[in-house]
């Protein structure tokens, strides 16, 4: 973890009282903003806090795809901690979403993402991660928008699982939701990554010391 961070959870101070999507406002037990390693090469983007995380307020935790994605990080070496953990110990791993409030009845709107696109911006923007890794189809078209030359009609998050995918100063390997991968999908996740950690990865892109 970087040397000079003192929390994992909402570790730049984000606003916890958000009030810019009034109907989440009302649904959402707890705005819900990203957690981890500030000194991150590895960025893991969801597209909504499932119930697990509006609970706990640290993303990907106390559900299914919490668990399954936890699961994923400690083969890769970036989870020190038990997959149902509810405060992860991450190294070199940092977890967010697109859209911080959830509403458990439908996915985001358009605008709610557009409201919450500040935070994923400034967390982008602070971290500097090499990696970023969209969790799920919405994930991916939302990144991929923003942070590749690619046409949002040609991702597709079954097609691109694991593959590398060239950004603008990033580059991204998308994931399926980790409670939706087969077996098999997972062990080429998993080998995709490593095989990218053990890589010159790293863009020469002035990124502050560790």
């Amino acid at each position: 973890m970087d040397a000079n961070q003192d929390e994992l959870s909402n570790p730049f101070g984000m606003d916890e009282d958000c009030t810019n999507c009034p109907a989440l406002c009302e649904t959402r037990e707890q705005v819900v903003h990203g957690y981890g390693d500030v000194g991150a090469d590895f960025m893991f983007i969801g597209e909504t806090p499932g119930a697990g995380a509006d609970g706990t307020g640290v993303p990907f935790t106390g559900d299914e795809t919490g668990r399954a994605l936890l699961s994923i990080l400690r083969r890769l070496g970036l989870c020190g901690s038990a997959v149902n953990s509810e405060e992860p110990e991450l190294a070199n791993a940092f977890l967010t979403y697109t859209a911080r409030c959830r509403h458990p009845e439908r996915p985001p709107t358009d605008e709610e993402l557009g409201n919450c696109e500040p935070y994923l911006n400034a967390e982008i923007r602070m971290i500097n991660p090499e990696i970023l890794v969209p969790v799920g189809e919405r994930a991916l078209e939302e990144i991929g928008t923003e942070y590749t030359t690619t046409p949002v009609e040609e991702l597709d998050i079954v097609d691109d699982h694991a593959t590398r995918i060239r950004g603008r100063g990033f580059e991204l390997m998308p994931m399926i939701v980790p409670d939706e991968q087969t077996d098999e999908q997972t062990q080429t996740f998993v080998e995709a990554f490593s095989a990218l950690m053990a890589s010159d990865y790293r863009q020469t892109k002035g990124r502050r010391g560790r």
